[in-house]
């Protein structure tokens, strides 16, 4: 009898549970090796700590790291497609960084960090996108350093989209922020660059999560 009541709980039960998965709402964090936790793991990056906040508000989203160290707005644009394959509702872009420190024609980083958002918006008109301010170090030459960390606020300003200018500029010559590469946060930094995303992401998902029990 206990088997039997058992099942019809579950009969009734799974569709609301699979319902509750699919309604998830993904935030895909798109990056390099910031997004992707270099040195720290992703357990320690700024995505998971992200999906800690989340969770204790006890709202249905799920932080997805799509982070590649290494990568370029090129390598980026080449695997977007792939990243899409499941829906997203927010889009967080934390790419060219390494095109800067390679000194890659400006034009192009640009043209790729743009068409990236172009695929993104195409297949899911309703997402909101978030793009992280990048700078260089200036070795590269006054020109070049200013208006690469130009194409940052154009990119938002042209797309709609919302901006958490220049990510790292709370974190530079702190080494208990930074590793000993000058490059990369440690876990306590990268908590900060979660502060610092939250500030702008939280009042999205409160927009969605309003979305949702409108529809």
């Amino acid at each position: 009898m206990k088997r039997i009541l058992t099942a019809i709980v579950l009969i009734f039960l799974l569709p609301m549970l699979l319902l509750g998965q699919e309604s998830q709402k993904r935030i895909l964090f798109f990056g390099d090796s910031i997004t992707a936790g270099y040195g720290v793991g992703e357990e320690n990056a700024f995505p998971a700590f992200i999906q800690q906040k989340i969770d204790s508000l006890g709202w249905n989203f799920k932080a997805v790291n799509g982070g590649s160290s290494g990568e370029t707005s090129a390598g980026g644009l080449s695997r977007i497609d792939w990243m899409l394959r499941q829906p997203v509702s927010v889009f967080v872009l934390e790419l060219g960084g390494n095109d800067g420190l390679r000194g890659i024609d400006l034009n192009t980083t640009k043209k790729n960090l743009q068409n990236i958002i172009d695929r993104v918006e195409a297949k899911y008109p309703d997402a909101r996108i978030i793009i992280t301010g990048m700078q260089v170090p200036p070795n590269l030459g006054p020109d070049y350093t200013t208006k690469f960390k130009e194409i940052y606020p154009d990119l938002a300003k042209e797309n709609n989209a919302e901006l958490i200018p220049y990510f790292l500029d709370e974190l530079g010559g702190n080494s208990e922020l930074m590793q000993s590469d000058g490059i990369h946060p440690t876990e306590a930094g990268h908590r900060l660059l979660a502060e610092k995303t939250w500030k702008v992401l939280k009042p999205i998902l409160k927009s969605k999560r309003a979305e949702n029990h409108t529809n």
